[in-house]
C-alpha cells in the first residue's frame, strides 16, 4: 500500500476513468472532501497499490457501486431542521394547493427521509393524491432503500420530535408499522413518488416543477458545479415556483440570483419571480 494514500494526480486519472467507463462525473466535486473519502476507502479496503484500486473500480461493477456509496454523502433524517419544514407547511404548500398537479423534485434525496417528510405534509394538507414527488440521487443504492420505505425503529423518536416541531399534529406512528427493529412506512406515501437515478453533474432537466429541494448537496460541489446545478434547477422551475437549499447554501453569488426573492428570517427558500 502506498505510504501517503492516493495523490491528486492519481485522483484526476481515476475520475477520468470513471467518467469514461460509467458516465459518472465526479470531477467538479469539492476536492478536499472527495480526496478524504477516496483515501478512506483505499485504506479501509487495503489495496496493494493505486493500480490495484483503480483496476478494481474499472472491472468490478459491484465494487464501483460500493465506491459510489462511500464517496457520496448520505446524512439525512425526517423533518430535519423543523423550522424549515414549518415554513414549507405554512407558507409554501398553501400556495401550491391551487395547481391541478403538484410536481416536486427532491434532488440528491439520499435514502429518502426528506421525501417521506414531504409526502406526510402533503397528505395532512389534503394534497398528496394530486402530487408527484420526483426523488433522484446519483447513488442507486440509496434509492433502493427509499423504494422499500424501511428505516431503523430507533430513529422514530427523533423523527417524531422533529415532526411535532415542524407543526405536525397527528400521532407520527400512524404513518408506519413497526416490526422487530424496523419501521415500514405506508405504501400510499411511496405510490406518489417517482424514484430514479439522476446525476446533477451530467444529466439535464426532465420536467417542470413548482418546488425543488436540494438540501446539503451543493456544499460538496465546487463553484463551477454549484452554478451548473443551480442553472439546472432554474431551467426546471416554473415562474412563481420555489427553490429550497441547505442551511449553508445560498443563491447570493449565483448568476440566477436576480430572478429570485429569498424568504424572510433567513430561511433557505427562494421564490422565482422571473
Amino acid at each position: 500500500m502506498e505510504e501517503f494514500g492516493v495523490q491528486d494526480a492519481q485522483i484526476d486519472a481515476l475520475l477520468e476513468q470513471i467518467l469514461d467507463r460509467y458516465g459518472y462525473n465526479f470531477t467538479h466535486y469539492a476536492r478536499p472532501s472527495l480526496k478524504r473519502r477516496i483515501n478512506r476507502l483505499y485504506m479501509l479496503d487495503r489495496f496493494r497499490d493505486f493500480e490495484d484500486f483503480r483496476n478494481r473500480i474499472q472491472y468490478d461493477a459491484d465494487y464501483f457501486r460500493h465506491f459510489v456509496e462511500e464517496i457520496t454523502v448520505n446524512v439525512t433524517e425526517m423533518f430535519r431542521d423543523p423550522h424549515f419544514y414549518r415554513c414549507l407547511r405554512q407558507e409554501v404548500l398553501p400556495k401550491l394547493a391551487a395547481a391541478p398537479l403538484i410536481r416536486i423534485w427532491h434532488a440528491g434525496c439520499s435514502t429518502g427521509e426528506e421525501v417521506f417528510s414531504m409526502a406526510i405534509m402533503l397528505q395532512e394538507a389534503g394534497l398528496l393524491q394530486k402530487s408527484l414527488l420526483y426523488a433522484t440521487d446519483i447513488n442507486p443504492g440509496v434509492l433502493e432503500k427509499l423504494r422499500k420505505g424501511i428505516f431503523p425503529l430507533r430513529y422514530m423518536k427523533q423523527f417524531s420530535e422533529n415532526y411535532i416541531l415542524s407543526g405536525g399534529t397527528e400521532d407520527f406512528s400512524k404513518y408506519y408499522s413497526a416490526r422487530y427493529d424496523w419501521a415500514k412506512f405506508d405504501e400510499q406515501l411511496v405510490k406518489r413518488m417517482v424514484i430514479s437515478p439522476h446525476n446533477l453533474a451530467t444529466d439535464r432537466s426532465f420536467n417542470e416543477f413548482q418546488l425543488i429541494l436540494c438540501r446539503n448537496v451543493l456544499i460538496y460541489f465546487n463553484k463551477e458545479l454549484q452554478h451548473k446545478a443551480l442553472q439546472l434547477f432554474d431551467d426546471s422551475l416554473e415562474i412563481n415556483g420555489y427553490l429550497a437549499l441547505g442551511g449553508k447554501e445560498n443563491l447570493k453569488y449565483s448568476p440566477i440570483a436576480y430572478k429570485y426573492r429569498q424568504f424572510p428570517d433567513h430561511q433557505r427558500i427562494w421564490k422565482k419571480n422571473i
